[in-house]
């Protein structure tokens, strides 16, 4: 099997095991303080990598800024949202559906904001993603914990297309390396702050504990992250957007598997409904290759 499969498939399985290792830390860890302690290292490992390369460390206090906010969009209020709603009851698999649909949403703002031109054939696959997503996401009206975690999800959503769309921005000012180490940096300290203004330290250590996390920094914040900046670094964005929506049925897969949620025929209906309104919305015409 050719490199440029095997590592987009690597990729999928990656980054869809943070929504399953999520739905398990916290059983024993608050968010905040299983993610201040994750990027606590990862800051850390990203650091000694800068020094390892010897690449530029200290950077203009405008980079300083905006890596620190889209840090804190992706990492703090984007991985905030999504362990809020594992830890309301929101399936892993249905988190995943709602906040992968932020490639779609980011090319519907990024027309109105950078004057991209969004085609019909992109608007039909806009709708048909959230129609989707009416299938597999149960509205739980009744459930005052589900919906909140319905809104933790979306929450999770806005942040992670609100970072995107600044990084796109930003892009190309600050080696990656020391954005990276700047971004866990700010994320750190966006977790450590929340811990000691409104949510309660919570961090009963096992092994299942220990393991997640320990999965979540190697094979997710290091790895998965390092794929990710791998394809993007070979012109394959558009090829990686695609590969990124078959996150929500693998999530789903894992979490059937490891955690026993339910996957239903409606969920699967609903994902097939996903998977072709985002290949609408990115597929690349034969004549724009």
């Amino acid at each position: 099997m050719p490199v440029n499969i095997i590592l987009p498939l690597l990729f999928v399985v990656l980054w869809s095991s943070a929504f399953v290792t999520g739905k398990i830390i916290v059983v024993d860890a608050s968010p905040s303080a299983a993610l201040g302690l994750r990027f606590g290292v990862v800051t850390l490992g990203f650091l000694a990598y800068v020094f390892i390369r010897r690449e530029r460390l200290w950077i203009s206090r405008r980079g300083f800024s905006e890596a620190c906010v889209t840090g804190v969009l992706f990492h703090g209020l984007y991985l905030t949202g999504i362990f809020h709603a594992v830890l309301n009851g929101v399936p892993a698999g249905s988190v995943a559906l709602i906040v992968c649909l932020q490639p779609l949403l980011t090319g519907a703002l990024a027309g109105c904001l950078f004057s991209e031109v969004v085609t019909a054939r992109q608007w039909f696959g806009l709708f048909l993603g959230f129609l989707g997503t009416v299938f597999v996401v149960d509205i739980s009206v009744g459930d005052f914990s589900y919906s909140v975690g319905l809104i933790w999800a979306l929450a999770g959503l806005l942040a992670v297309t609100g970072g995107t769309l600044l990084q796109k921005k930003f892009s190309g000012r600050v080696p990656l390396s020391t954005n990276n180490f700047y971004q866990a940096g700010a994320a750190t300290m966006f977790h450590l702050i929340i811990l000691a203004t409104v949510e309660p330290i919570r961090l009963d250590i096992s092994t299942s504990l220990l393991l997640a996390l320990g999965w979540q920094i190697a094979a997710i914040s290091f790895g998965a992250f390092s794929i990710l900046m791998y394809l993007l670094a070979h012109r394959s964005a558009s090829q990686t957007v695609v590969w990124l929506y078959l996150v929500p049925p693998m999530a789903a897969l894992f979490s059937w598997l490891i955690l026993g949620e339910e996957l239903s025929l409606t969920d699967v209906l609903g994902f097939l409904i996903v998977s072709s309104g985002v290949y609408l919305a990115t597929r690349v015409p034969h004549g724009a290759r």
